[in-house]
């Protein structure tokens, strides 16, 4: 359900940011990506400062996992990249963070290639 309403929203702001910025760039992935990070960094830390028991584990996983993962994935594989450093394992972050980016351009790019030669 949370993912469900999560990605309804990435819609309506990715619909909105285009008629405003225009589509030539994805300012409206961008936008999403970055907001989500923002909003994930807002939950994550409420979640661990402020709300420690009167929110219940469900509830908590229905907002970050479900609406945040659901608007940006992004956000999920930032707060993943900033627990790694905050812990201090910087190469694990590194590698993580580039690992991530280039390897699902590739993915990417080998499921085009993929669908071509079938076609």
């Amino acid at each position: 359900m949370g993912g469900g309403i999560g990605a309804a929203i990435r819609h309506l702001v990715n619909q909105a940011v285009g008629r405003l910025a225009g589509t030539e760039f994805p300012f409206g992935i961008m936008a999403i990506n970055v907001t989500g990070s923002i909003l994930m960094g807002l939950a994550a830390g409420f979640f661990a400062f402020k709300a420690t028991e009167s929110w219940t584990q469900e509830a908590r996983l229905f907002v970050t996992t479900g609406i945040l993962g659901g608007y940006t994935t992004f956000s999920a594989f930032s707060l993943d990249a900033m627990l790694l450093y905050e812990r201090g394992e910087m190469l694990t972050a590194l590698i993580y963070i580039v690992g991530s980016v280039v390897l699902s351009i590739l993915g990417l790019a080998f499921g085009l290639y993929a669908v071509r030669m079938l076609t």
